[in-house]
This record gives C-alpha cells, structure tokens and sequence, in this order.
C-alpha cells in the first residue's frame, strides 16, 4: 500500500510539537515541552506505552567529571560522532542528576547510586556512576504491567510515565506514524498517522520530534545494513525503522547504522515466535582493573567443535556478537551462525542459562526458569522440556547433535579443562575467576543466534538534536531523539542509551521552544 502524499491541505488536530514514539525519550520530550508552554501530542503505534525503553537495566549513567567523562567517551566513538555533540553530552551528564531528582516529585519515587567503571580502559573509565529508580511507593510492577519482563527499567519508565499523565499531553496510542508532511521548501510542518485503518494528519507549529526508536525488529532492513544478515531482537516488535523511513524521506542523512547492542542467545522453539532470549545478564568488567566476576557456566564452540571466542568479553551484552561476525569467503558462509552453547550437570545448577524481556500485550509469557547464582537442582530442566536446551550423557552424543568430530571435541574440552586448572584463557583471555569446567554429565546443549538489544544507527543529529541532511544542514522542525541514530558509533557504555534519551528529549524541547510557530 502506497505512504499518503507528503503534503496536506487539511489537518485534523495542531499542536505546537508531535513526538512519535512513546518510550523514554519521547517522554522527556514531551515532559519538556509542556513545561516549557507548548501544546504536545504523543502518538505511539503499539497499544501500551514503554518502548524497549522500559525492558532495560534502568540505569542513568551520569558523572561529576565532565573532562574525564569527554576524554572517555572520545574513546569509544574513534571519530565517528561530532565532537561539540560529545562535549555536549558530557556537559549534560553532570546536570542529570538534579533534574531525574525533580522528576520524582509526581510519585516520590526513590533513586539510588551505584557506582559504575566502563568496561574499556580507556582514560577516564572511572568518570562514571548509575542513578537508579530503587522505589516508587504503592506501585506493584507485576500487577499493573503483566506485558513486560524486565528489571529496573519498568521503574525507570514507570517515573516518566506519571509525570506525562500530570500534565496536558495528548497521547494517542495504537496510533501509527506514516510519513512527514513538508512545505515546499522542504520544511516539516506536520505528520500522517494511522488509526484504526484511518489515516490523517497532525499538524506541528513548531517541530515533529522522532523518537520511535530503531530497527531491531525489522530484518530486512538488518540485511542491507549488517554483514552477519540479521539478529533477534531481545525485547521489542515495536522497533521496525519508521524514523529511519520517515527522516530519509525527507533528506536525512544516516551515521553508524551497522552498530547495534547485542549478544549472542536463544531461539524460540517455535519459528513463528519473534523474540530471542539473551543468555544470563553476567556483570561487565575491566581488563586489568576490575576481573572480580562470577563464574560462566558455559563455554560456545563452533559448529566444528572448536572455541572460536571469549565468551564473556568486557560487556557481554553490547558486544558478545561481534565474534560470530565472521564470514568463511570460500564459501560466503557464517560459520559461527548458529553456534552452541555447552554447558555440564555442574554448569546447569548455577542459575538460569536464559534471561527474557519484552513489552508485549500480544506475546505469550516465555517462561525461564529463575535463580541468581546458586545452586538449584532443577535449574534449566524445564527449557530442556520445552526444548530451548537439549540434554545428552556423553560428549558422543554432543558432538554428533552438533554435527562435529568427536575427537575435536574431546580435544576441545581437554584444553579447556586443563586452562581452568591453569587458572589462564591463552587462547581468547576470557577472565580466569568466570573459567569453569566442563566435564560432569549430562551435558547441557543450546543453539545460539545474535541477539539486538537495540540498534544505535539512525539519521544523523547536531547538538540541539536536529536532523541534518547530508550536507550537514539542518532540516527544519524535525528533531531525532533517543535510540533513533544514538551517539554510540563504536562501543556503548552502559546506561548511556537511558542517559541520552533523557538529555535528548530535553535539548531538542528546549531548542524547540525558540522556534516561531508556524502560519
């Protein structure tokens, strides 16, 4: 079906700003804008509100050294994002603090701190802290969002959310962005949405804020974009690109679309099922400053029988794909997707091998049997009867499921028994207190894919969050916030996504706001 035109002669509603997309980012946006005057309308496609925002750790990563906090950051983007934007940012990491603390006026929500070393030691790792959402009084997460598995984030999203419903934001749920609407001279001046089969248009006096997220559910666009094809998204279906669409449709230009936040993990036995399931959420930690983690229960081999990788680098979550990115170029194969991981009786006991999220209302509940770093007889049995994880008693029968040489095997396990003993990863330097061996019967078996968590590549933004084209000019009234083209063009640090929709959300509001309405 054809998009509606990218002009309108009527409208059926104005507002001052349209923010599509209602996760975190959009949220602030919206908080920002009204208290700052202007009329706002959210409108989000899915029925509920949270985003992938809500299915997060819930951690705002902030600083008090804002130099530090700059040097690292520069760091990890090697180049690929504006360096007034990163000053920016880093300015606005020690402000965060004070204006989350005034969020929490509307429902006394009570934060906490943690203190937080990025995984890479690069100068200025130790700039940072987490501001967590610890309480929030009379809320019963389980009762009022059945739809969601997650950890702080439902807190997190949990805050914003009553500070929109205290104030005059229209928002329109299950209601579908389409397509900007522009004037002849290219600027935005509205939107068509979706709703209930209707399609009509919004008009936005002063700007369209887009802060619907990325592409973690779209996997065509995944192929055009990533080497490896294609990955299961962790947590979301809501997450299919539209900003991207939107804003290259009007001239945008697009930064580090092939980064995204991902792991390895689990398959759904059932192919219709949309989601994946990463792998247990282990602690990050620092090469040569902080090693103190717990013990791995596993090890992946490759479908030849052969480790191929650390298991468990510095940040497993943003990171633990990026070995099975590997093409075989005889062959233009991948041969590391999918790959295994093992685990034996001993491994199995320590905790549950899968940790799900999502925010879903249509999604039935994928049940993982839970416990966090003790022994626990049954642990991981119920994923082998439902068939995520397969059980075998001999390292034959492994070996044949996998589809390898018994004797590879055998010697890959040998070696890596005898490095656990040694106390070292020669071959991969995974860290010696997360080594554990894999010896005992029954073996425990399970299929891995890549798993995003959420993508960082989107349109390209200035520090005032407005959409540039790829001329570096501005292209007026629409703004990226959030997720949608985040500042992460190499490695994430954690909690920055959540720290970036807040400060976005409020910097596109503020530049906003200096805006004339529009006739």
């Amino acid at each position: 079906m054809s998009p509606p035109p990218r002009f309108a002669t009527e409208f059926e509603a104005a507002y001052d700003v349209v923010v599509v997309g209602y996760g975190l980012a959009g949220a602030t946006a919206a908080i920002e804008a009204r208290d700052l005057g202007l009329s706002v309308a959210i409108v989000e496609k899915m029925e509920a509100p949270g985003g992938i925002s809500i299915t997060a750790g819930g951690g705002f990563v902030v600083t008090d050294d804002e130099e530090a906090a700059l040097g690292y950051l520069r760091s990890t983007n090697r180049g690929s994002i504006a360096d007034d934007l990163l000053v920016c940012f880093a300015h606005e990491l020690t402000r965060l603090e004070d204006y989350l603390r005034e969020r929490t006026r509307i429902n006394g929500a009570k934060l906490g701190h943690i203190k937080n070393l990025a995984s890479y030691p690069f100068p200025g790792f130790d700039a940072f802290r987490y501001i967590i959402v610890d309480e929030i009084p009379r809320f019963d997460a389980a009762s009022e969002w059945p739809h969601v598995e997650s950890d702080g984030g439902i807190r997190s999203f949990k805050l914003f959310l009553d500070n929109v419903a205290a104030r005059d934001i229209s928002v329109r749920l299950s209601c579908a962005a389409e397509r900007l609407i522009t004037g002849p001279a290219g600027d935005v001046r509205g939107i068509w949405v979706k709703h209930r089969g209707r399609s009509y248009a919004i008009k936005a006096k002063r700007a369209v804020v887009l802060a619907c997220g990325g592409f973690e559910a779209n996997a065509d666009m995944q192929r055009q974009h990533w080497q490896l094809g294609s990955a299961l998204s962790a947590a979301f279906r809501g997450n299919t690109g539209d900003g991207i669409r939107m804003a290259v449709d009007v001239g945008a230009d697009l930064w580090h679309m092939w980064h995204f936040h991902g792991s390895y993990g689990f398959r759904h036995p059932d192919p219709s099922y949309p989601l994946g399931i990463r792998t247990k959420i282990l602690p990050q930690w620092t090469s040569g400053i902080r090693e103190d983690v717990p013990r791995m229960s596993w090890i992946v081999l490759g479908r030849d029988g052969r480790r191929f990788m650390n298991e468990y680098p510095p940040y497993l979550q943003d990171t633990g794909h990026r070995a099975l990115d590997v093409v075989d170029l005889p062959t233009g194969s991948f041969p590391h997707i999918p790959c295994y991981l093992l685990a034996d009786d001993i491994g199995r006991r320590l905790y549950r091998l899968g940790e799900p999220r999502f925010n879903d209302t249509e999604l039935p509940r994928v049940t993982w049997s839970g416990a966090h770093l003790r022994d626990w007889p049954d642990a991981n049995l119920a994923e082998v009867d439902a068939g995520f994880l397969k059980q075998f008693d001999s390292v034959a029968a492994v070996a044949s499921h996998i589809g390898c040489d018994i004797q590879v095997l055998e010697q890959t396990l040998a070696r890596w028994n005898a490095a656990c003993e040694a106390g070292r990863d020669d071959a991969f330097g995974r860290p010696p207190k997360s080594m554990l061996p894999v010896r005992t019967p029954p073996f425990i078996v399970g299929e891995l894919w890549p798993i995003v968590s959420n993508t960082q590549g989107g349109p390209v933004h200035d520090a005032r969050q407005r959409v540039l084209n790829p001329f570096g000019e501005p292209i007026a009234h629409l703004y990226a916030v959030g997720e949608l083209g985040g500042a992460w063009g190499f490695l994430y640090l954690g909690g920055g996504n959540y720290s970036e929709c807040v400060i976005g959300g409020r910097l596109a509001a503020q530049d906003i706001q200096s805006l004339d309405p529009g006739d």
